[in-house]
């Protein structure tokens, strides 16, 4: 399974040597992670290396990674398996973590009243069913009863079991839904239920980290909605997610500090930290003077030799590529596989979504059916790509990419030159970002029309075009020198 997966998975030639190497090793290390005969069915590694099972946080960072390696059945899996697991009994959490039998281990779960549980968790597997769904365009994301279930079980009964609403987020108890008194001293006391990803304090009731998540959740159940022509609830979760989002930069931005407050205590006094780098992961902040401090406050954090804090620095990378630091993200791929814990599954992961999402800069524009035709060129879904390349990296390419039905191979020669082959699928649109103002582009040595934006919330100006590449078709895009 393993030799068929290598073949299948994406592939990286160039010229960088020390880029080359990471990337080999990355893929070698996370399809060793990859299983598909066990009881649980297909799934790779997904938490602490030696408890053979996945975990909920985990499985939503690696998908990305996992989705380039070939590996989109085993996520689909994983997803449904959290899925299945809600439950009322559990007072609407699913299994923290699941075992390659397709149970809970027992480090984590030794009944339905006593378990581990990081509440972020539900919100988190929900933006990671639509990130999937848009990569595979596998329906049972829309239509299967299991995820539709645990949507809205999260959306409604979840939130207010736990007073994750608004109206109680920070009036909440640290400790909530004791269905009997655990028998002498038990941990799971403190932990079913953290409110935030930070699993080491026991003194704040709320994170940011666990709005953040609810805002994502949110925005991607919104966009679940629309594909499923329900545009009133569609708009209902987006206004959910809008108002947490205008939530955190009234009520949880430290002026004093130019940064977010990371969590807020039982007696309501709130605390700095460093774990409000998730607002730039889940992509949630729009106040652009706000994006750039937070990411200073990243890149100020961000270790400067082989670390054992490997969790929270697996997300810079692709943090860095998307706002734009690509020497600091290249820096820090190469500390992940210098790290004594690379072999934390999380770290092969996540090089491999960083270097394809960031340093090759794949993407996807989606427009729900009402506005395919407004604003999507009478389609639904356009793949985007920029150069992220550094100065030290001449030339890379991409092969055996997929998204959707379409398998491709992307190049980029510095940052004025990409060429894409439409390798197998129907024929696709291909949105060719370049840095700066340019005036023409030229595909295939032709001039053609450009338009220039404003692409991100610090700033960056790019200049595209869009280029239809038929089945079998290769197109160059170039800025002129």
């Amino acid at each position: 399974m393993k030799d068929n997966l290598e073949k299948q998975g994406v592939e990286l030639r160039t010229a960088d040597a020390d880029l080359r190497r990471v990337f080999t090793w990355a893929k070698k290390q996370a399809l060793a992670y990859a299983f598909g005969d066990d009881p649980v069915g297909p799934w790779y590694e997904a938490a602490l290396p030696g408890r053979e099972s996945f975990c909920m946080r985990d499985v939503c960072h690696q998908a990305t990674g996992a989705h380039f390696l070939g590996l989109a059945e085993f996520t689909k899996n994983m997803l449904s398996r959290f899925a299945e697991h809600v439950s009322d009994s559990k007072d609407w959490c699913s299994l923290w973590e699941i075992n390659r039998l397709g149970e809970p281990p027992v480090v984590d779960f030794r009944d339905e009243h006593e378990f581990w549980y990081c509440l972020p968790a539900n919100f988190d597997v929900l933006d990671c069913c639509y990130r999937m769904y848009l990569l595979t365009g596998n329906k049972a994301y829309l239509r299967d009863p299991v995820f539709l279930n645990f949507y809205h079980r999260t959306a409604h009964d979840y939130v207010e079991r736990w007073d994750l609403g608004l109206d109680k987020i920070m009036k909440r108890s640290r400790i909530m839904n004791i269905r009997k008194e655990p028998g002498g001293e038990s941990r799971f006391r403190m932990n079913r239920g953290v409110p935030g990803y930070n699993e080491s304090n026991y003194d704040y009731s709320i994170s940011f980290d666990q709005i953040a998540a609810q805002c994502a959740g949110y925005r991607a159940l919104g966009n679940i909605m629309l594909l499923k022509g329900a545009d009133s609830d569609a708009e209902t979760y987006f206004e959910r997610s809008r108002d947490l989002r205008e939530f955190l930069d009234a009520a949880w931005w430290n002026v004093s500090r130019s940064r977010y407050y990371e969590f807020c205590n039982k007696n309501g006094d709130m605390h700095a930290g460093e774990g409000t780098f998730r607002g730039l992961y889940w992509n949630i902040l729009d106040d652009r003077t706000r994006i750039g401090l937070t990411l200073e406050q990243v890149l100020a954090n961000a270790p400067h030799e082989p670390t054992r804090k490997i969790e929270s620095q697996s997300h810079i990378p692709e943090i860095c590529f998307r706002y734009g630091e690509i020497e600091a993200a290249y820096d820090q791929i190469f500390l992940l596989a210098e790290s004594d814990r690379k072999e934390y599954p999380e770290v092969s992961f996540s090089i491999i979504g960083a270097i394809v999402e960031g340093l090759m800069g794949v993407g996807l524009e989606t427009y729900p059916p009402a506005d395919a035709l407004r604003r999507g060129g009478y389609v639904e879904r356009i793949i985007t790509t920029q150069s992220r390349l550094s100065k030290g990296t001449k030339w890379a390419e991409a092969l055996n990419l997929s998204i959707r039905s379409n398998r491709f191979a992307l190049r980029h020669d510095g940052a004025r030159k990409s060429s894409l082959e439409n390798t197998y699928g129907p024929a696709l649109l291909w949105k060719a970002h370049f840095p700066g103002t340019q005036d023409e582009l030229l595909i295939n040595g032709r001039p053609a029309g450009t338009k220039t934006i404003q692409i991100s919330a610090t700033g960056e100006i790019v200049s595209w075009v869009t280029v239809v590449v038929g089945a079998g078709e290769e197109k160059v895009v170039e800025a002129p020198k």
